[in-house]
């Protein structure tokens, strides 16, 4: 038997389009997180308004839902699965060693490990790696599927999405019309049908529960203001049990899923050549046509609906989940896009460094935002500043660590934390300052 070096990908072998994006990817995203980490809850679980909804606020949050919201997260599950068939391409070969992977079941195991210290000691309720740690344990025997298949099982959720969003519109659109018939009835003093008066109920409900906000959310919001003053066990137990809370409602359930499917994705860009840059200008020019000319539209469309703050019936349940990929996969056009030319390679290649050291950057974002930021025992800003001030701070933090990220590397050869992920996942110590050869 041939014995196969495993050690992690450096230097000429690492592909810079997927640094980038990676880098990309890991620094928007603190634009997602930040939100919950200055609070209340209630603008991420309930109503939008809750953090700030002046003119410069509705703006900045529609831009955030069409641009940004869940496709930087989205890219990231991309790029989990691409990183795979980087990574352990010797696992491609038909006798590909055992080593592969139990590398592979290891080097995840850590990450499920990191997870869990970002959620219970970081107290960051929103913490991807322990869902990508779960589904990569699941993800290694899809390396070898054909494209075909890939896809069709990598779309399925967002099809069922798209299929029950359907049946949900029907209903609130037939709720709708009757509610309007019942009201023209009401104005004429006539009188109610049975589905009349129920179709009457329902809506005022839905409208109140708008108004009012959901009574759970109520007393999220009263414990919220509670443990933001309280002391630091007080805030913490707050992030760790809201944690608990959604997860009782199939938020991980839902994650996974999700994550999984958009890995799935990953893979079949990687296989086709999409993802690492080996795709035509012009396949890419079409490709980010189609996927933001769908997914920024739908997502326009969704933000405008959810503005209206109304029962109404909204697209946005069927078309959510198509439009995050395709919004996604837009990104990963136009990054991809802009590495055919020079001027794009030269505004991109800060991000490099932010990408290979994106595992370090996403804690210290955790670090920044729960704890210097808003926690009673660093600045405790207040919250409710508004979602303008959210992209100005977000904006702030982030272009402080890419310039931290570009010292960094120029330094070291990985990310702290990426040095400590290698070491346990080889079971030996990594290089870790420039210059220094790696060990035996």
């Amino acid at each position: 038997m041939t014995e196969v070096a495993l050690a992690p990908v450096r230097g000429r072998d690492r592909i810079d389009v997927l640094d980038m994006m990676r880098g990309f990817a890991i620094l928007c995203i603190f634009y997602m997180n930040l939100p919950a980490m200055m609070g209340p809850m209630a603008a991420m679980f309930g109503d939008i308004r809750a953090l700030g909804w002046s003119g410069a606020d509705q703006k900045a949050w529609l831009f955030m839902e069409t641009f940004l919201e869940g496709t930087q997260r989205g890219m990231l599950e991309m790029l989990f699965g691409a990183g795979m068939m980087v990574t352990f391409a010797k696992a491609m070969e038909p006798d590909g060693p055992v080593a592969v992977a139990d590398l592979y079941i290891r080097r995840n195991l850590w990450l499920l490990a990191f997870g869990l210290v970002d959620l219970f000691l970081l107290a960051w309720m929103g913490d991807i790696l322990h869902i990508y740690a779960l589904c990569a344990l699941a993800l290694f025997p899809f390396r070898k599927m054909k494209v075909k298949w890939l896809l069709t099982i990598g779309l399925l959720f967002a099809a069922f999405q798209f299929v029950g969003g359907a049946v949900e519109y029907v209903s609130r659109s037939q709720t709708q019309a009757t509610y309007h018939v019942a009201q023209e009835k009401q104005a004429k003093k006539q009188a109610l049908t049975k589905d009349e008066a129920e179709a009457v109920k329902t809506w005022k409900e839905k409208e109140k529960k708008i108004a009012e906000g959901d009574p759970m959310i109520q007393k999220l919001t009263k414990d919220e203001a509670k443990a933001r003053d309280g002391g630091m066990f007080d805030y913490a137990g707050f992030f760790i049990s809201t944690y608990m809370m959604i997860n009782a409602k199939g938020a991980l359930m839902f994650g996974i899923i999700e994550a999984f499917g958009t890995m799935l994705i990953g893979i079949a860009l990687w296989k086709l050549g999409f993802i690492q840059g080996r795709r035509t200008t012009r396949e890419y020019v079409w490709a980010l046509v189609i996927a933001y000319g769908f997914g920024l539209t739908a997502r326009y469309v969704g933000g405008l609906e959810r503005m209206t703050f109304s029962p109404i019936p909204k697209t946005l349940w069927m078309t959510q989940e198509f439009a995050r990929i395709a919004v996604s996969l837009g990104h990963v056009a136009l990054i991809n896009l802009l590495m055919r030319f020079d001027w794009g390679k030269g505004l991109l290649s800060p991000l490099k460094a932010a990408g290979q050291m994106a595992f370090s950057l996403y804690f210290l974002e955790q670090i920044i935002g729960i704890w210097v930021l808003y926690s009673p025992i660093g600045l405790h800003l207040p919250g409710a500043q508004g979602w303008a001030y959210v992209m100005w701070q977000a904006s702030v933090v982030i272009v402080l660590l890419l310039i931290f990220a570009n010292i960094w590397m120029r330094l070291f050869q990985s990310g702290p934390l990426e040095w400590v992920w290698r070491s346990l996942a080889y079971n030996r110590k990594q290089p870790f300052r420039r210059g220094k050869a790696q060990p035996a």
